[in-house]
């Protein structure tokens, strides 16, 4: 017998998407292991005769071809695979099986093979069951432009490659957005703010062959194109304003934070941007803007109460460290081996701790019995800057005051830490030593590197690494089309999604790492493609055909992220500080959160509210309190940054429009802007008018201006004094004397209203 014994649930949430595991009927004419067959021995039989030679069963291999190929260690006359003979091949007896005694997955498995995927299997043994390797790690190549039908079409490479997939199903491409539309959509994706009515005139006006691209160019210079591109990279690197646990107090990372705006908006390549976080502090002569930079690796949670096993929380500090790299960097579910072999990637438990001993050499510890002073706002090893420093070298950095600011950074020991197997991944359970390295079915960690961090960046940007590229430019794809080529951007292993467009994506890894590692001129390449720049409508023939648009045969169509919602709010209404940089800020709160949710102890034990210009700062500057975040925030999935998050949920649910509805901040923003609006020498129409195009980015329509209108005049005439004063009693921004109460609050009703559109909030 096999004896393949699949855990019930062991699948968990990474199963292959239907869209590529048997979508379609018609089982293809030639066979594909990656494509074809993978998905479905990863899903239903890699947990017991996968990579985990702990839990493998009968001694049954089938992720290897020389071991599926082998005589079964139970039958030695039988063979699992018998290429080109399903009929000898045990796995297709077994699988075909209707006896519910010798079927795998066994019955009580709650797993089961659907007959497509069983004829799938047969083709693929009847065509000589050949083995490929897992696509991901092999290095890309970059393969030449296909042949389109619709050659107008086109207007870069990205280009030729959507439109190929679209003509083998049948598709076409839906045509050009609008001006007013795409200049929103290009506008929030790059900068995160809504264009200015004066841009969106200049736009419109500009009947050139290149406006678009001359606008992508101006918005790519724009200092907010940093602070935009930062927020992703935030939740990536688990940034917060505290440092997690039940204390959880205060902590002054937020110069990093500068200096991730500042890298962003000089363009600093990729190659750098990530070798300086990984390692600045071991290049040569490094300077303190290198050093910094690594503050990326101590953004986790660290505790500061007493009692807790030193060791047990460096360990887990070291084990943060490694798993955010795995998961960021070369997206692999590198976690997965800590306790045992991975169960799907061929990743050893060895070759984890071979990897955790890259950071498992700072000069840290579990606990600091440090409790009061400027020392708790950073842990050892931290980089103490100076204001002659911020004035002179690190001029990036906006320090407010004169108080001593300290940051958490890397800084090893002068001697080795032994680095061992963690029986379990039990911080007191050493086993055999191991020395630095990589995971060999990735790329060997060659001699050619120091074995120590500096390496470990070399490694990552060997041209033979096949993840680092192809990583990372899903990732920007996903930050413009809503999702990655492949679905789970932080799992290119074996129970990860395919990729949608292969060839594309080796395009664009290969074509991004080719020219300089230049991040501007891929964001350039993709927001400036015919495949950007289609409208969102969805005709429903192609609902029908591609209901998840994963062909692309039409733009995107998503609520736009928690901070961003707060920008588009404040910058339409001009109420936005356009300061960049600086510590985080605590806008308007509900009361008591914090106290409720708190030890007591510290400087966030009690929310003191912010006032003045700093309530109006950019959503990404407010504060994170790892115990309790931001609630409005939070209910519009934003992360908490309890740990490296690569992607985030977009949820649709109630409590957004109460947020939309009752947030003082957008209430004040209604309040702010209305007051502006009645202080134009303009008609009511026109000021409402003029509230639609710097909010919803767009000339309303005749039907939208009438109800609109009519709103407006039947607030004028329900509004009462009281009413009206108690609805303008919203926010700390002064409240004009020398305008009309009642007029205020009825258009200040209207441009709330204006604010809970859902075409306000979309990106489309």
């Amino acid at each position: 017998m096999l004896g393949i014994i699949a855990a019930t649930g062991v699948i968990q949430g990474c199963n292959s998407s239907p869209g590529y595991k048997a979508a379609a009927e018609k089982v293809p004419d030639q066979i594909s292991y990656n494509f074809d067959v993978r998905p479905i021995l990863s899903d239903n039989c890699f947990a017991c005769h996968g990579p985990d030679a702990n839990k493998r069963e009968a001694g049954l291999r089938l992720d290897i071809a020389s071991e599926a190929y082998k005589a079964l260690a139970e039958n030695p006359t039988a063979h699992a695979l018998v290429p080109g003979k399903p009929e000898l091949s045990a796995v297709y007896e077994r699988i075909s099986s209707a006896d519910t005694a010798l079927v795998m997955p066994p019955a009580g498995s709650n797993l089961k093979l659907t007959a497509h995927e069983i004829e799938v299997i047969q083709k693929w043994i009847k065509q000589g069951a050949k083995y490929e390797s897992h696509w991901a790690f092999v290095a890309p190549k970059k393969p030449a432009l296909p042949a389109v039908k619709q050659k107008d079409w086109p207007r870069n490479q990205i280009d030729y490659f959507v439109l190929e997939k679209q003509e083998q199903k049948g598709l076409a491409p839906n045509p050009e957005a609008d001006k007013e539309r795409l200049l929103k959509r290009v506008s929030l994706d790059l900068i995160g703010l809504p264009p200015s009515i004066e841009l969106m005139d200049r736009f419109l006006a500009d009947t050139s062959a290149n406006a678009y691209e001359k606008i992508v160019d101006e918005l790519l210079q724009n200092p907010a194109y940093g602070e935009k591109m930062a927020v992703s990279w935030l939740d990536v690197a688990r940034y917060a304003d505290s440092h997690g646990f039940q204390d959880d107090g205060y902590r002054t990372q937020w110069p990093w934070r500068d200096w991730v705006i500042h890298a962003l908006n000089k363009n600093m390549s990729y190659k750098d941007f990530i070798s300086w976080q990984l390692a600045g502090d071991l290049m040569p002569n490094a300077t303190k803007e290198q050093i910094l930079a690594t503050g990326f690796n101590r953004n986790h949670k660290i505790t500061e109460e007493g009692g807790v096993v030193d060791e047990e929380y460096r360990v887990m500090y070291v084990t943060d460290r490694s798993d955010t790299f795995g998961k960021s960097l070369i997206g692999v579910t590198m976690e997965c081996a800590r306790c045992h072999d991975h169960k799907y990637d061929p990743f050893s438990q060895k070759e984890y701790y071979q990897l955790y001993s890259f950071f498992n050499n700072v000069k840290e510890v579990g606990i600091e019995s440090v409790i009061g002073g400027p020392e708790t706002y950073a842990k050892k090893p931290f980089i103490e800057i100076s204001n002659e420093e911020v004035k002179n070298i690190l001029t990036f950095i906006n320090k407010p005051d004169t108080s001593r600011l300290i940051v958490s950074v890397m800084g090893d020991l002068d001697s080795l830490r032994k680095t061992h197997i963690l029986s379990r991944g039990a911080y007191d359970a050493p086993a055999e030593e191991v020395q630095p390295g990589t995971p060999k079915a990735i790329l060997p960690f060659n001699n050619l590197y120091p074995k120590n961090r500096l390496g470990l960046a070399q490694w990552l940007f060997d041209k033979k690494n096949p993840l680092t590229a192809r990583v990372y430019v899903n990732r920007v794809w996903q930050e413009f089309f809503g999702k990655g080529l492949v679905k789970t951007s932080g799992d290119f292993g074996m129970q990860g999604e395919l990729p949608s467009h292969p060839a594309l994506l080796d395009w664009l890894a290969v074509d991004f790492r080719d020219h300089g590692w230049d991040i501007k001129r891929l964001v350039k390449q993709l927001v400036t493609s015919a495949t950007y720049r289609q409208s969102a409508v969805i005709p429903p023939e192609k609902l029908k055909t591609d209901p998840d648009n994963i062909f692309l045969a039409r733009a995107p169509r998503y609520r736009i992220q928690a901070e961003f919602v707060r920008d588009l709010v404040l910058a339409s209404s001009g109420l936005l500080n356009k300061t960049i940089g600086g510590p985080s800020v605590k806008p308007y709160q509900p009361p008591g959160l914090w106290e409720g949710a708190t030890s007591g102890r510290g400087l966030l034990s009690v929310y003191k509210q912010d006032h003045g210009s700093s309530l109006y700062r950019r959503g990404m500057y407010t504060f994170i309190k790892r115990t309790v975040p931001p609630p409005s925030m939070g209910i519009f999935d934003a992360s908490n940054r309890d740990q490296c998050e690569i992607r985030r949920l977009n949820t649709n649910t109630p409590l957004q429009a109460l947020i939309m509805m009752n947030d003082p901040a957008v209430l004040e923003a209604s309040r702010v802007f209305a007051a502006k609006l009645l202080n134009d020498k303009s008609t009511a129409n026109d000021k409402i008018r003029k509230a639609f195009r710097a909010i919803v980015c767009r000339q309303p329509n005749p039907k939208e201006m009438q109800l609109l209108t009519n709103y407006y005049q039947e607030e004028l005439k329900t509004l009462k004094t009281p009413t009206a004063e108690k609805l303008l009693a919203v926010g700390e921004y002064p409240l004009p004397t020398n305008l009309d109460k009642t007029k205020l609050a009825a258009l200040m009703q209207v441009v709330t209203t204006i604010y809970n559109l859902e075409e306000t909030l979309s990106k489309s």
